[in-house]
């Protein structure tokens, strides 16, 4: 048999690594204390992230809160605005009504100067109203335009009872004077806010001609305003289709004959041809309201 040295078998027991070199073995002790150690930051870190989910949704519940309130408030402003706007629509209607009543009575003060007028202002506005309405253009719907046509004469407040009630033909000056109450009508009215626009541009030009030949300015064409050269025929139907003291009343067809006589001197064409569209029974109805 082999001799073996004392210590061999205590060697060979302890494995080829006991010479001290192998990994150390770490105490369970301090293997529970470092995962307790762990596992208490975890909750500690759990617990933080607790706190913090609480508080986003607390000021989440906030901000949802103060959402609904603003929009409870935006529907408050929103009923307040649609009330503040009907009122202010009932107003402007109110306004617009005590303009026009305005208006008619200037209008019927003016008139009442002369029996042989009377109610010719709300003739030709009516007449001119239709024709406008039968071109189509948006001075149909304007306020301001049967303001205008309505006080197209209201100049003549200046004028003479001598000459303006004269029966037979007028001087030269006297034509002079008459020729003056489109100015002093728009002069009149000039203050006037809601009458400075297109009403005063009415009165002004009503006289005016196509040709250039009217008066007070001898404006021509499209220089004369629409507004006043659709009024100019209305005014010239008026005139030819009511008696007068030096005449007697032409019928709508001799009336028409002496638009489109001098249609393209006297007046603007495209204003004449529309007015020829115009049935006799929508006149005469308007004529008699």
């Amino acid at each position: 048999m082999t001799e073996r040295r004392p210590g061999t078998l205590a060697r060979m027991a302890s494995g080829p690594h006991s010479s001290g070199v192998g990994p150390k073995s770490v105490p369970l002790p301090a293997v529970r204390d470092r995962a307790q150690d762990e596992l208490e930051g975890l909750r500690v870190e759990l617990a933080r992230l607790r706190v913090e989910l609480a508080a986003t949704q607390g000021e989440l519940e906030a901000r949802v809160r103060e959402s609904e309130a603003k929009e409870v408030q935006l529907e408050r402003y929103a009923a307040d605005l649609r009330e503040i706007f009907k009122q202010e629509r009932a107003r402007a209607l109110e306004l617009q009504r005590s303009y026009i009543v305005t208006v008619r009575a200037l209008s019927n003060a003016v008139e009442a100067r002369d029996a042989y007028t009377a109610k010719h202002a709300e003739r030709v506005a009516a007449y001119g109203l239709t024709v406008a309405r039968a071109m189509g253009v948006a001075l149909a719907d304007d306020p301001a335009t049967e303001f205008g046509f309505l006080l197209h004469d209201v100049g003549k407040v200046a004028i003479p009872d001598g000459i303006l009630h004269k029966p037979g033909p007028l001087t030269t000056e006297e034509r002079a004077v008459m020729e003056r109450h489109p100015v002093i009508g728009a002069e009149i009215i000039a203050e006037i806010p809601f009458l400075a626009g297109d009403a005063a541009a009415v009165i002004r030009s009503h006289h005016e001609r196509w040709d250039g030949s009217g008066y007070p300015d001898r404006l021509a064409g499209d220089a004369i305003p629409l507004a006043a050269r659709i009024f100019a025929v209305a005014d010239v139907f008026d005139a030819l289709t009511t008696s007068r003291p030096y005449r007697t009343a032409s019928s709508f067809a001799e009336a028409r004959e002496e638009i489109i006589a001098v249609s393209g001197r006297h007046f603007d064409p495209v204003v004449a041809s529309a007015f020829g569209t115009i049935p006799d029974a929508v006149l005469a109805a308007l004529a008699s309201p």
